[in-house]
């Protein structure tokens, strides 16, 4: 695998770095962007550029290329899956705490309407 995920020598830095460190920063992101209600492209676009921090770490702690696109392609999947995890959970919850008597949590990252209520598309 190293070499194809990571370049650093071992894979506990890419774990330390864009998993713990990275998934974090990211499922921040997630969360900031779902309890401001604002839309997903904006997650998008905060997630490349925390794609671009993460491989300054790697550089400057690690001693690991800044400027690659296969690296940097491969931290910026990790981080939004981070971060679209964390927009979805907070979405759910927001959801089901805002509008408690239209719907219920169906698991971490979803909801349901609540049995008897009838949700209408909106007009468009």
């Amino acid at each position: 695998m190293q070499g194809i995920l990571y370049e650093e020598p071992t894979i506990w830095l890419f774990l330390l770095v864009t998993v713990v460190m990275g998934g974090w920063l990211a499922w921040m992101t997630g969360r900031a962007i779902a309890l401001t209600w604002k839309p997903q492209y904006q997650l998008v676009i905060y997630v490349l550029v925390l794609g671009l921090v993460v491989r300054f770490i790697h550089f400057a702690l690690f001693q690991a290329t800044l400027l690659t696109l296969h690296f940097y392609i491969v931290d910026t999947i990790v981080l939004m899956v981070f971060a679209f995890a964390g927009w979805r959970y907070n979405r759910a919850r927001q959801m089901t705490t805002q509008y408690r008597w239209l719907f219920e949590r169906a698991g971490p990252f979803g909801w349901k309407a609540r049995e008897g209520v009838t949700i209408k598309a909106g007009i468009a």
